[in-house]
C-alpha cells in the first residue's frame, strides 16, 4: 500500500470565524496568503472557502512570539503637495 500524506484536518473555519480570530481586513489576509505569510485557504466546494483551524492557531502563536518591525515614518520634507516650512522662519505679517 503506498504511503499517503498524514495531513489530518480536524477542524476548519469559515471567513466570519477567521475574522473573529484575526482582526485584519480580507485584502490584507489575501496579500499575506499570496506572500506565504498566512495559512492558505482551500475550497470545500465552489462557494465554500475554509481555513484549517490548527494552522491559523499556530500562525497566531508564532506571531505572538515574533517581533514585528514597524513601518518607518515618511520623510515629510520630501512631500510635494504641502511643503514643510522651516522652523526658524517666522510667518510674515502683511
Amino acid at each position: 500500500m503506498p504511503k499517503t500524506e498524514t495531513n489530518q484536518i480536524k477542524r476548519t473555519i469559515r471567513r466570519h470565524q477567521l475574522r473573529e480570530m484575526v482582526p485584519m481586513a480580507d485584502s490584507t489576509i489575501y496579500e499575506m496568503e499570496q506572500r506565504g505569510e498566512f495559512p492558505r485557504r482551500f475550497a470545500l466546494s465552489p462557494r465554500c472557502i475554509v481555513w484549517d483551524l490548527a494552522e491559523v492557531e499556530a500562525w497566531l502563536i508564532a506571531r505572538r512570539t515574533a517581533t514585528i518591525r514597524r513601518a518607518q515614518h515618511p520623510d515629510v520634507n520630501k512631500r510635494k503637495s504641502r511643503p514643510v516650512r522651516e522652523r526658524d522662519q517666522a510667518p510674515s505679517k502683511a
